[in-house]
């Protein structure tokens, strides 16, 4: 059986132009699909809004019933999925699975929220009942990017869903299959009642559409830090409630004590995991003075060992980045930084959209790739000498997503993280970690801090209203 068929993924006809869907990895054609427009936008916020009253009116166990039931669908149809993954966004099979497998577990903790206790009694001076409730907000909009195209839209569109909203959900175009149309169709077979989740791929105009839309009062927005600004200006002005994921130039400090071997294989990853086209990927190395020369050498070594090419047909490491105007951005990275004196110990060269893992060493503060958020395969190493310094310069910087720290001396790692502001951080790990049961965001230009996860989902997608109920009317002064 076939879940998405590209004779017949967009059930609900579009008014913008034709999309054709293209394979990076070798410019093939996947299929073409409609736009949204703006007009698009507010026929499906009315429609939503019209079926969102019943669907929050309906028993919990029917709302979990869909989300645990689509959550076993991304199992059963992950052989599908994951060549839309691997094939649209250019991820490599082990990273489609991981998508498939946060998807899932995705759906089965928003499952758990609809029969959550929602509210508490409060003491009152008055003789009467006094309590709060949560309440869905409605209909709720997300934006989600391309590069984890399916986690970065479940984890919104799940537990939106759960707590009795409606759903807009905008996906990048370049992934609108794998991180959209593939969500409309598994919440259809898992018996979502028409009218709930709305999929609109589109480019930023239609994004400006959803976010300027009266009848949208929360946005979820996960993108770059320039376009969440512009999203949190426009909402901020509309006195709407915005959840900003944004971008991240992540420190990995290896201390002093480290065993090197295990850092470096934590760095490869940290740095070169789907091309290195994470909010969270390892864009800054700082490495004790003592070790630095040797993990260079021994980052580059397995930078140069990294098979890259097309992860449909190959056995590879790393995939193609997404599109030209992106390899453009990183390949412009890497040439200002070697201007500036930086040292390409391994890498900087690519292929087509195949860019080579890239290892920066001798970098500084004026160093591009080191300053920036690259959203590629390039890891930049800085040598540092004392625990002051090396918490300066991780704290340094616009972001504040997540942070990795390497050191036989997990007490002294957890002192360190305390010193450096970030949403996420991990002791003897690299930074790039996800669980649907975890908080997640950053704080600065991060983002708008730590809103999936539980308790953060339950607050992200519905208001708290205070109620009280007397037995007898109220009197008053007059």
């Amino acid at each position: 059986m076939t879940l998405l068929d590209p004779k017949t993924w967009q059930a609900r006809t579009l008014s913008g132009g034709e999309y054709e869907v293209t394979e990076p990895a070798t410019g093939e054609g996947l299929g073409a699909l409609t736009l949204a427009t703006a007009d698009d936008i507010e026929a499906a916020v009315a429609a939503g809004r019209a079926a969102q009253p019943g669907w929050a009116r309906s028993p919990h166990f029917a709302r979990a019933a869909v989300l645990r039931r689509a959550g076993d669908l991304f199992t059963e149809y992950a052989d599908e999925l994951r060549e839309w993954l691997v094939r649209e966004s250019g991820s490599i099979p082990g990273k489609a699975d991981f998508e498939l497998h946060v998807a899932a577990q995705e759906c089965y903790e928003a499952a758990a929220l609809a029969s959550r206790p929602l509210g508490e009694v409060l003491p009152s001076e008055e003789p009467r009942l006094s309590f709060t409730r949560r309440v869905p907000v409605g209909v709720t909009g997300v934006i989600a990017p391309f590069n984890a195209p399916l986690i970065l839209a479940i984890r919104s569109v799940a537990p939106a869903l759960a707590l009795g909203n409606a759903v807009i959900l905008k996906p990048d175009p370049r992934t609108a299959v794998c991180g959209g149309l593939s969500l409309a169709a598994v919440f259809d077979e898992a018996g979502l009642p028409e009218g709930l989740l709305h999929v609109l791929p589109g480019g930023a105009e239609t994004g400006q559409a959803l976010v300027a839309d009266p009848g949208v009062p929360v946005l979820s927005f996960t993108g770059s830090t320039a376009a969440g600004r512009r999203v949190g200006e426009a909402a901020g002005r509309l006195l709407k409630r915005v959840h900003l994921e944004l971008g991240g130039n992540s420190a990995l400090v290896v201390l002093e004590d480290a065993d090197i071997e295990g850092a470096v294989a934590q760095a490869s990853w940290g740095s070169f995991f789907h091309q290195g086209q994470i909010c969270m990927t390892t864009g800054r190395h700082l490495v004790h003075a003592s070790l630095y020369e040797e993990y260079v050498e021994r980052l580059a070594a397995r930078a140069d060992a990294l098979a890259v090419g097309d992860p449909y047909r190959e056995q590879v490491h790393l995939g193609p980045i997404i599109d030209r105007p992106q390899l453009a951005k990183i390949h412009g990275l890497v040439e200002a930084s070697t201007a500036r004196g930086a040292r390409l110990a391994a890498g900087g060269t690519h292929r087509d959209l195949f860019y080579r893992p890239t290892v920066l060493a001798d970098v500084d503060d004026h160093t591009p790739a080191y300053q920036e958020e690259v959203f590629g395969p390039v890891a930049p190493v800085r040598p540092f000498r004392t625990l002051d310094e090396v918490a300066a310069l991780a704290a340094d910087g616009p972001y504040g997503l997540s942070l990795g720290i390497v050191t036989r001396d997990t007490a002294l790692g957890l002192e360190l993280a305390d010193r450096i502001p970030t949403g996420i951080a991990h002791i003897n790990d690299q930074t790039v970690n996800d669980e649907a049961v975890a908080p997640f965001g950053g704080v600065a230009a991060s983002g708008t801090g730590a809103r999936f996860g539980g308790t953060a989902n339950v607050e992200a997608f519905t208001e708290l209203r205070w109620t009280t109920v007397r037995r007898e009317p109220a009197t008053h002064g007059f």
